[in-house]
């Protein structure tokens, strides 16, 4: 676990802001917490996590406002603190490079990792359950563990190499 989370803190991160935080949950009742209190009203059977048993989970959250204050510092420039000349939300992209690690290393150990998204109107109740701070926001959750399920091949399902690589030009 402890090899999953550090490579996680590996991960490149713009102007080295490293805005992110991760909540580790590896005790029983505090996974039964997350799935009580993040699977939604409606539909619950169908929500990815209520049917998933992994021994540990992480939520990736991300703060931009770590961003906005390392960008305003004399060697980035930008002193007015605004996010509207970013051209994307790296503190999101670079919490889920950081995820990306975790999950990677868990294969590396031969476990099986998922990322799933939080139901948008349970992650206010996620925040106040696990005493998440307003400026951080998951991105989803990882989960790791044994998989139980075959191997599969989606080779007919990925997208061709001629499809979304350009070279030069889009065309």
């Amino acid at each position: 676990m402890d090899r999953i989370v550090d490579n996680g803190l590996r991960a490149p991160s713009a102007g080295f802001s490293q805005g992110w935080g991760f909540l580790v949950l590896d005790e029983p009742a505090d996974i039964a917490l997350f799935r009580d209190v993040c699977t939604p009203d409606e539909a619950a059977d169908r929500w990815f996590a209520a049917n998933v048993h992994a021994p540990l989970l992480v939520v990736p959250l991300a703060n931009k406002s770590v961003y906005l204050e390392r960008y305003a510092q004399p060697d980035k420039g930008h002193t007015d603190r605004s996010d509207a000349w970013w051209p994307a939300p790296y503190w999101d992209i670079d919490t889920g490079f950081a995820a990306l690690l975790m999950m990677l290393t868990a294969v590396d150990e031969g476990l099986g990792a998922c990322f799933f998204g939080l139901p948008y109107e349970r992650v206010d109740a996620f925040r106040d359950e696990f005493g998440v701070p307003a400026e951080f926001s998951p991105i989803g959750a990882i989960s790791i563990g044994y998989s139980d399920e075959p191997a599969r091949d989606l080779s007919s399902r990925r997208r061709p190499k001629a499809d979304v690589v350009h070279r030069g030009r889009w065309s």
